[in-house]
């Protein structure tokens, strides 16, 4: 059950829009600005799923947690981390994002960011103090995900020059025994495989 009344449901409806005016308002109304919805998501959180910026805002100036999870483990910094949404991750990490903290695949925001090519993210998170070493449950780091689930192309042949150059493991090997090299010759990712070589990456 979602824990709220009146004031709250007005809150996660203004959420949800993206007003803030209508944040505020229910704000000032005594709305819990942490009240959950039914699934485990804050006001923030719910704002945050829709990019609404300037409702973001208004929370977050509230005092909105940015870590605060809800059931399957996505929060306001994690999710915006791994959609791209920058304005409202540069919110977070100006406000207390926990960069240690991990999605339901035991992931840091980085390793979705790099896996789905978001490359100005992934640079954010970088310069934020990431680990770019992080392995999540499947044994892979935020390298490894841009080479298995991206497409070798320009925006994931960036983020693998970002994630040498801010200090990752070029040699950190997925649960199997596989490197990125490898990963990336099997691919015939030639642009990938050529930063690997570069930055001492081995088979």
């Amino acid at each position: 059950m979602a824990e709220g009344g009146a004031a709250e449901r007005l809150l996660w409806e203004a959420a949800q829009q993206g007003s803030a005016a209508q944040v505020r308002k229910a704000l000032e109304h005594g709305a819990d600005v942490e009240a959950r919805d039914n699934t485990g998501a804050t006001p923030l959180l719910i704002a945050t799923r829709h990019n609404h910026v300037n409702a973001a805002k208004v929370l977050i100036d509230a005092g909105a947690d940015v870590n605060a999870k809800d059931r399957i483990h996505d929060s306001p910094y994690l999710y915006a981390g791994a959609r791209g949404y920058n304005a409202i991750l540069r919110m977070t990490l100006a406000h207390g994002a926990d960069l240690t903290s991990t999605n339901r695949y035991g992931g840091t925001a980085l390793i979705p960011a790099a896996e789905r090519g978001h490359v100005e993210t992934v640079n954010l998170l970088i310069a934020a103090g990431v680990d770019v070493n992080h392995v999540n449950n499947l044994h892979w780091t935020a390298l490894l995900e841009a080479i298995l689930l991206g497409n070798g192309g320009v925006s994931h042949t960036a983020i693998v020059r970002a994630l040498i150059q801010g200090g990752a493991d070029v040699n950190l090997a997925d649960g199997d025994g596989v490197t990125p090299l490898s990963h990336a010759r099997q691919r015939g990712y030639k642009d990938i495989e050529a930063l690997l070589v570069r930055a001492g990456a081995r088979e």
